[in-house]
């Protein structure tokens, strides 16, 4: 069973994504790719760890797609960390300082700066924390009944 590729990220983008899965999961922390926040926009991942802290996690396959993406400030207020996840070759000095960094591939990832914290206020983490257990419940039931409906695309 799995679910179906999402088709908007590029071929190293999704290998970026499933290292960055795998190092999280390695940190017991738990991801979902593709998440969509209540303003709309769609993180690349959203991660928790056992704290319930929500971290965001934003790929970054490209100095042109970190360039071109204006969006990502606007994350801040849905996590208490912020990282970019990028591959090896990509030039680090250009990453914003109050961000974390994450380097991998599609076997793994090491965080090189961790993210500072930004604690959320206890509402929004509350609403965060109900819209990922939906997304990720939802995620789960497709995988056994790919024909499902009814449920929120979250």
């Amino acid at each position: 069973m799995s679910l179906p590729v999402d088709g908007r990220q590029s071929p190293g983008a999704l290998a970026l994504q499933r290292g960055v899965m795998r190092h999280l999961a390695v940190l017991g922390q738990t991801g979902i790719p593709e998440f969509c926040l209540a303003s709309g926009r769609r993180a690349d991942i959203a991660a928790l760890d056992a704290k319930g802290e929500i971290a965001i996690i934003e790929i970054k396959s490209s100095v042109a797609d970190f360039r071109a993406d204006l969006k990502w400030p606007d994350y801040r207020i849905y996590c208490d960390r912020l990282y970019f996840a990028v591959a090896p070759d990509f030039p680090l000095e250009i990453l914003p300082d109050d961000t974390g960094i994450l380097v991998g591939d599609a076997f793994g990832a090491e965080t090189l700066r961790p993210a500072p914290l930004h604690p959320l206020p206890a509402a929004t983490r509350k609403a965060l924390l109900i819209r990922f257990a939906r997304a990720a419940s939802g995620r789960l039931a497709r995988l056994y009944d790919p024909d499902l409906t009814g449920l929120p695309d979250i």
